[in-house]
């Protein structure tokens, strides 16, 4: 995928991007040289003071494919309060066109390689679709995804990441993943049939999936792919973890209507629906009150593709048993070669089957959220919805790991990815997301995804993300990264560096290119052009300095004396070594006056 113009319409703006805002990511002259000279993977970098709207561009193009996967995903399942085609999401007008590859089953002899597609939408109008160079395509979305055209138009996946606590970028990816649990628990409850990966496109892989991330890679990836794991990180190899999935669940009286028999909804009894459902039970305590249960393990068991993965899980285990106290069973995996290669014949020999597999049933998780919470969510534009979803104890999830230990250099023991690091913690997981994304056609949006870690580990980082994404054959990336580190800009050529600023006075943001040559540029040098400061040290010491060049200017010091001092109270620093030439500049210039 290739962004090349993104155009926010709405009369009311978005966020900071103001009505009528528009960025151009390529130019027709830089679009050529690169489909004629591919220098492989290069993420767009978004740099800029705090605050200044790097995450908004992000936060822009999150919503508006959250809008397209509304859209397509309409045709099969959404909840209710999604469904009404006049609901009206952020942007409500907009235009956007990027590249996309036309997958091999669709090119033709002579046909386009890529796909210009060009999306936008009015006010109060529907979405519409235009592939440039096939214009039989002009249509409105419906149209495009009636014809099962989604797969030529749009990216494979859109994934989002967030070192802090960008509310806004996740928003729209925290909505569906409620979206696929709806579906997800209604296909269970139903015994419908399920494709056994999450339906939706968009995926926010903050660090809930960070034990999924690391042990997919670990089990799958061959030793060159996982260089960048050792090098830094010093991971060699995975050892053994722990898969839990609790057998039966509580459920309230309300839940009970969605066991249901479709075409007898509204007619059939409590009873009815435990009688006619095996995985139903009812226990009456001492009091008289009911209380009612599923066995969870018995819905994914009857369902064709859960049951495939849940045998597939069980088939790989080295040992499994159901631990009747905890209501739950244990699978457990002593890690080596024939347990790799059973995860690849039960796995499609894909680390990202296996990972959305771990998708699908750690969303069951969300199994004791409200419909009426749910509700509110999907409506919500608030920055504060991680707040009002419950945490569920460790022993209250559907699914969760353990003891996942794994061997690290100069480590004896066997180590768990809680005792890493945060920069540890984020090397992994930022690098690891794209592993298992690298065979797509997806967009990537991380907002500040190196913030944890050190200076040489920064440095390196662009090398570390186009290790993990080669660009070759029919697959291709797109990235943007918003930074504040200028490593990240030494490292990228001024087209893809994109320099934030907002206006104090409106608030509006504008982009701009850098006006000189970024690739291998000094820190020095991005530090004064791109982030405005000038100085190459900290607060403190440059009040310090800024007091020892005050008494030298004031004239009632020993100069010599005066030296001595600043050699003694600070380290080395140009700021310090040119107020050492000024005053022995000054002490030049005094003898120089004494001998005239």
């Amino acid at each position: 995928m290739k962004l090349l113009r993104i155009k926010i319409t709405d009369p009311a703006g978005f966020r900071s991007l103001p009505s009528g805002f528009e960025h151009h990511f390529r130019t027709e002259w830089t679009l050529q040289d690169e489909l004629a000279q591919p220098e492989g993977f290069a993420p767009f970098v978004c740099a800029g003071p705090n605050g200044s709207g790097k995450s908004n561009l992000l936060e822009a193009l999150a919503a508006i494919f959250f809008q397209l996967e509304v859209l397509r995903v309409r045709r099969s399942f959404l909840p209710e309060v999604l469904q009404s085609e006049a609901l009206d999401f952020s942007p409500v007008a907009f235009e956007l066109e990027y590249l996309i590859p036309v997958p091999p089953e669709y090119r033709h002899l002579e046909g386009p390689v890529w796909a210009k597609v060009r999306i936008w939408k009015e006010a109060g109008a529907p979405v519409r679709y235009l592939w440039e160079n096939q214009s039989e395509f002009d249509t409105d979305a419906y149209e495009i995804f009636k014809h099962g055209h989604a797969d030529i138009l749009l990216p494979q996946y859109v994934l989002g990441y967030s070192s802090g606590e960008n509310e806004i970028l996740s928003l729209p990816f925290f909505k569906l993943r409620f979206v696929q649990f709806d579906e997800y628990w209604n296909a269970l409850t139903r015994q419908l049939a399920y494709p056994g990966r999450p339906e939706t496109r968009l995926a926010y892989l903050d660090n809930g999936y960070s034990q999924a991330i690391l042990l997919c890679n670990l089990l799958f990836q061959d030793q060159a792919t996982l260089q960048p794991f050792r090098e830094d990180v010093g991971i060699e190899a995975l050892k053994e973890f722990r898969v839990i999935l609790r057998r039966s669940i509580p459920l309230e009286v309300g839940q009970l209507a969605a066991f249901a028999s479709e075409d007898q909804n509204q007619r059939q009894s409590l009873d009815d629906i435990l009688r006619s459902n095996p995985a139903l039970r009812v226990e009456t305590e001492d009091q008289g009150t009911s209380r009612y249960r599923v066995n969870l393990l018995q819905l994914l068991e009857g369902d064709e593709r859960s049951s495939l993965i849940l045998s597939a899980l069980k088939r790989c285990a080295t040992l499994s048993y159901v631990d009747e106290a905890a209501d739950t069973l244990i699978l457990d995996y002593w890690v080596n070669d024939a347990t790799k290669e059973a995860f690849r014949e039960n796995f499609d020999g894909s680390p990202l089957a296996l990972f959305q597999a771990f998708q699908v049933l750690l969303t069951l998780n969300f199994y004791p959220i409200s419909d009426a919470l749910k509700a509110d969510l999907y409506q919500s534009t608030s920055h504060y919805v991680s707040e009002t979803v419950p945490t569920l104890a460790s022993d209250q999830r559907i699914m969760r790991f353990k003891f996942v230990r794994f061997s690290k250099q100069g480590v004896v023991q066997p180590m768990m990815l809680k005792e890493l690091s945060d920069g540890e913690h984020q090397m992994l997981h930022g690098l690891g997301l794209c592993l298992l994304f690298r065979n797509t056609n997806s967009l990537f949006l991380l907002d500040e995804p190196e913030t944890h870690l050190n200076p040489d580990w920064r440095a390196n980082f662009i090398s570390r993300l186009r290790q993990c994404l080669p660009s070759h054959g029919d697959v291709g990336q797109e990235m943007l990264i918003t930074t504040h580190t200028p490593f990240l800009i030494s490292d990228s050529k001024p087209d893809k560096v994109l320099v934030f600023k907002k206006d104090k006075a409106s608030g509006t943001v504008s982009i701009r290119r850098p006006e000189y040559n970024t690739l291998g540029a000094s820190i020095n040098k991005i530090t004064m052009s791109t982030f405005g400061k000038r100085e190459t040290i900290g607060g403190h010491a440059q009040a310090l300095l800024d007091d020892l060049r005050k008494r030298f200017e004031e004239g009632n010091e020993d100069n010599e004396a005066l030296i001595t001092e600043i050699h003694h109270k600070l380290g080395d620093s140009v700021e310090k070594l040119l107020l050492i030439k000024a005053i022995l500049d000054s002490d030049r210039q005094d003898d120089g006056e004494a001998q005239g």
